[in-house]
C-alpha cells in the first residue's frame, strides 16, 4: 500500500465500492429495474469509465469529453458483472498509478476552464470520483435489494 494521500483515498473508494456492491452476482449482471435504466454490469462499467474520464479530463488541455451518449453506449454493451468488476479494478489501478507518479505541484495545477471543475486544482478529481462512485454504489445497493440481496455496509 502507498502512503500517497490521494492514492490512499482512491484505494478507500475502491474498497467501499467493492464491499458495498459485493452482494450482486453474475446472475444479476443484466438486471434493470426499468427497461431504459442501466443494468448492474453497465453501472460497474460506467463507474470504471468515469474513473478514466475524470483522470483524462483533469489532465487534458481541452477539458472533459462531454459526449455522454457515446460513453453510455459503451457501458451498456457490458453484460458480464465479472468483466465489469475487472474494469473497475483496472481503472482504479490506472488512476492510483497516475497520481502516485505525479508531484504535488502537478496535481495543484488548474483543470482547464470548462463546465466540469474548470479552474479547480487537478487533485479535485479525487473528490469528484468519490462522490460519483458513492452515488453508483448507492444505486447498486437498491438494485441488490430489488434482486433479493442484502448489500453490505461499505465501511465495515
Amino acid at each position: 500500500m502507498t502512503d500517497h494521500p490521494f492514492a490512499i483515498n482512491l484505494h478507500s473508494q475502491l474498497d467501499f465500492f467493492k464491499r458495498g456492491t459485493a452482494s450482486v452476482t453474475e446472475v444479476d449482471s443484466t438486471f434493470t429495474p426499468q427497461p431504459a435504466m442501466m443494468s448492474v454490469a453497465a453501472h460497474f462499467a460506467h463507474v470504471a469509465g468515469t474513473v478514466d474520464w475524470f483522470v483524462t479530463g483533469a489532465f487534458s488541455a481541452t477539458g472533459f469529453d462531454l459526449n455522454f451518449a457515446a460513453h453510455e453506449a459503451v457501458y451498456r454493451q457490458v453484460t458480464s458483472l465479472t468483466h465489469a468488476r475487472k474494469l473497475v479494478d483496472e481503472a482504479y489501478g490506472r488512476a492510483i498509478s497516475r497520481l502516485e507518479a505525479l508531484p504535488l505541484s502537478e496535481l495543484q495545477k488548474p483543470i482547464v476552464a470548462g463546465p466540469i471543475m474548470g479552474g479547480a486544482p487537478r487533485l479535485a478529481l479525487v473528490g469528484g470520483l468519490g462522490d460519483h462512485t458513492a452515488h453508483h454504489r448507492g444505486a447498486l445497493a437498491v438494485y441488490a435489494r430489488l434482486c433479493g440481496r442484502v448489500p453490505a455496509m461499505p465501511y465495515a
